[in-house]
């Protein structure tokens, strides 16, 4: 008989390779199913939790990203949002603010971050530059594509929500990300920017 403990941490694991290696496409609810359907290590109550996961993050990249959906006014920014529970205006301005800060050194990836994250459509992904003193527990997974691919501890933590009364965004601790080494990046084509791009309505989920 199966049992019907969720193991929430080994899903999280899961689902973070998945993000790792998958193509952000027209085709990302389909492709991370039958990846999760293929994950000998979890349960069948796990892959259910594990679909149920990405498909809100689906629902949440369809209609906000492609602007359909019922919209409702914001007083805060006054404009029309099609997020419930915070403003996705609201947000976007937040982290405009903050652009004079950006502090990796190099033009293409602060302005590459900016873009992304003027394109943020939920307060828990967001695209940040980390520096590496705020990381910790530094494990390799796996290698794909032209990186290989390590997890680690985000100290700090991720942006989680929008708090509404002090309108600012507020972090959720310290949390588990995905690293991708590039080789040889001097030399390496821009592709890996357009790679970057396409994991930005998903960039740190879990």
């Amino acid at each position: 008989m199966e049992t019907t403990n969720i193991r929430r941490e080994l899903i999280r694991k899961v689902i973070n390779k998945i993000f790792a290696l998958i193509n952000y496409d027209d085709k990302y609810f389909e492709n991370g199913k039958q990846m999760i359907n293929a994950e000998e290590s979890l349960t069948r109550n796990e892959k259910i939790e594990a679909i149920e996961q990405i498909k809100n993050s689906f629902e949440k990249y369809i209609k906000i990203r492609s602007n359909t959906g019922e919209k409702r006014f914001c007083e805060n920014c006054q404009q029309d949002c099609l997020a419930i529970s915070y403003c996705e205006h609201c947000i976007r301005n937040h982290l405009k603010t903050k652009f004079s800060i950006c502090e990796s050194g190099n033009d293409d990836i602060d302005d590459l971050i900016q873009k992304c994250q003027m394109g943020t459509i939920s307060p828990d992904k967001i695209i940040e530059w980390i520096p590496y003193n705020h990381l910790e527990n530094v494990e390799y997974l796996t290698e794909g594509g032209c990186s290989k691919i390590y997890s680690a501890d985000w100290i700090g933590g991720r942006y989680n929500k929008w708090d509404d009364k002090e309108k600012q965004l507020k972090r959720g601790g310290t949390c588990k990300v995905i690293l991708k080494s590039l080789e040889n990046i001097k030399s390496a084509n821009r592709n890996w920017y357009e790679e970057v791009g396409y994991f930005k309505p998903f960039f740190l989920n879990m």
